[in-house]
C-alpha cells in the first residue's frame, strides 16, 4: 500500500489547481460527471477502477444512468491526502483532460 499524507484544508484548496473540475465537498475531493449514456459512464468507471486498484486507493462513487458522482478521501488518514490528488489526476487523464 502507498503511504499517504493527510493535507489540511488550506493545503488541499491550494492543490485544486492541479485537478481542474474538482472541488472540496464535506471533506472529500468531489466531482460530478455526465456522459452520453450508461455504457459510456460504466466504461469510464471500469477504467478508473483499474487505476484505483494500482494505487490501492478507491473512490466512493455512484452511478445513475449517465451520471457518475465521485468522492475521494483517505479513510485511513481521516481526510484528503496527496494520494487523493494522484487519483483525481488519473481520473482527469482517463477523461482526456
Amino acid at each position: 500500500m502507498i503511504a499517504m499524507t493527510r493535507l489540511n484544508h488550506d493545503e488541499a484548496e491550494a492543490r485544486l489547481a492541479e485537478v481542474p473540475g474538482w472541488g472540496i465537498a464535506q471533506g472529500t475531493l468531489h466531482r460530478e460527471l455526465e456522459f452520453q449514456n450508461f455504457v459510456e459512464a460504466f466504461g469510464f468507471m471500469a477504467m478508473v477502477a483499474l487505476e484505483a486498484e494500482k494505487l490501492g486507493h478507491h473512490p466512493d462513487w455512484s452511478n445513475s444512468w449517465n451520471r457518475v458522482v465521485i468522492d475521494i478521501t483517505s479513510h485511513a488518514e481521516g481526510g484528503i491526502s496527496d494520494t487523493c490528488f494522484d487519483l483525481a489526476g488519473r481520473i482527469n487523464k482517463a477523461l482526456g483532460e
